[in-house]
């Protein structure tokens, strides 16, 4: 199942014969705050040497998110929104809780955008899908409801079948611009999350076929040496089934990691990329500063 994202220009395939899809999670002022102060000026001079380093380091799709305390989150959403594709024509995921600043970000958008995301509670099913369905994006549920989040990765599957059949069945959403977020948990808190999580990709992949996504950071949260947690964790994932990640695009340790992945399973023909990679490092090692 193949699910196209686009900006006015390019288009990227999320797909389990494709390459892993890398998302830039950096454009968000979540523990940043002299960007969530930048944010509340109106100043996006930092999302721009953002939208490069990500750029440069292979994203494939940026993740914007504008939640900043005290700021107009709308305003500044459609704004990004905008300023970004004005520097790159890699499409985007708009990441935002509020409902308001989904639609500026859509209404601002050129192209086929990523939302996220959406939950299993019948309110914010009633209230972001047919927003999505509107301006034709792709979305991203995560299953949890009112109740819970799940521990249990058949309940996690139930409610991932809500999600899929709520967008298909009431909205008219293609399932394959349905992606599941199949909750990933810091380990720090329990060592056992993992492997719920990989039984959940496995389970999505068995019984739906849909494409998955993650906060990949999320895995290594108040751990220490968190990049090797993260790096260890993404081909695990990739071969439970999971096809795309939020994640630190500027990090070569992850970048490498999911990239020997597509090598390994498959993803990279004669592993062209993989070779084209390291054969660019190294002439740019050799060239110096």
């Amino acid at each position: 199942m193949h699910t196209t994202l686009r900006s006015a220009t390019r288009e990227v395939v999320i797909g389990p014969d494709r390459p892993f899809c890398v998302i830039g999670e950096r454009i968000n002022p979540t523990g940043r705050k002299v960007f969530a102060e930048q944010l509340r000026r109106g100043d996006l001079s930092r999302v721009e040497i953002d939208v490069a380093q990500q750029v440069a380091g292979g994203a494939m799709v940026l993740d914007v998110n504008m939640g900043a305390p005290l700021a107009d989150e709308a305003e500044l959403m459609s704004a990004a929104v905008r300023l970004i594709q004005s520097r790159t024509d890699l499409p985007l995921c708009l990441d935002s809780s509020i409902v308001g600043v989904l639609e500026a970000g859509l209404a601002a958008y050129q192209g086929k955008a990523l939302v996220n995301s959406v939950t299993a509670e019948d309110e914010r099913l009633e209230a972001i899908l047919p927003l999505v369905a509107r301006h034709g994006a792709a979305v991203i549920g995560l299953p949890n409801d009112e109740q819970e989040i799940p521990e249990d990765p058949r309940r996690r599957l139930e409610l991932a079948g809500k999600i899929i059949d709520v967008a298909t069945g009431r909205y008219g959403i293609p399932v394959e611009d349905v992606i599941i977020d199949p909750l990933a948990m810091p380990v720090g808190a329990d060592t056992s999350v993992v492997l719920r999580t990989l039984e959940t990709l496995d389970l999505l992949r068995e019984r739906y076929g849909v494409n998955t996504t993650l906060g990949a950071s999320n895995i290594s949260f108040g751990m220490p040496d968190r990049t090797a947690l993260t790096a260890a964790f993404l081909p695990m994932a990739a071969a439970a089934g999971l096809t795309s990640a939020i994640m630190d695009a500027r990090s070569p340790e992850l970048v490498r990691a999911v990239r020997a992945c597509d090598l390994l399973l498959n993803r990279d023909e004669w592993g062209a990329a993989w070779i084209a990679a390291h054969r660019a490092g190294a002439a740019a090692a050799t060239a110096g500063p």
